[in-house]
């Protein structure tokens, strides 16, 4: 039985967002697979386009490594989703507010919380990933 939208997305947030585990990333992705970031300039850090599974993994990967780990991960008891099925049974749309605790961390520090709003369009084929589009727009204020 193919897998449903809910356990792909599920799988793919496990292994990038939770686990930054390129190699986990890379297997939710069909060989031929294709992530892409839309709207990020071409110099952003986080890759603009990625094609093949193998690229997908080094390109992550390579991400992943140039992180601080001092960066603040997503407090995903508050943060949400919502998928919506289209009427092609192999796209799917992940309707995603992530919520990153104000400074401090701990959602005590007295700084608000900080709340990223993005769409992601999944294209799948045989229960993995043949095509995901990110979009997000990161802040070019700071």
């Amino acid at each position: 039985m193919p897998r449903t939208p809910q356990e792909i997305f599920e799988s793919y947030v496990r292994a990038g967002t939770v686990s930054h585990d390129a190699d986990a990333l890379a297997r939710q992705f069909t060989e031929d697979g294709v992530f892409e970031a839309p709207l990020l300039p071409a110099d952003a850090a986080f890759p603009k386009r990625l094609v093949g599974r193998e690229q997908i993994r080094a390109g992550m990967a390579e991400y992943y490594a140039r992180q601080a780990s001092s960066e603040r991960g997503p407090n995903f008891a508050k943060s949400g989703y919502v998928l919506h099925t289209t009427s092609d049974p192999d796209v799917f749309i992940a309707e995603i507010d992530t919520v990153f605790d104000g400074e401090g961390g701990d959602g005590e520090g007295g700084a608000e919380d900080i709340t990223v709003s993005l769409v992601q369009i999944f294209r799948v084929r045989d229960g993995k990933i043949a095509r995901l589009r990110d979009y997000f727009a990161p802040d070019l204020t700071g």
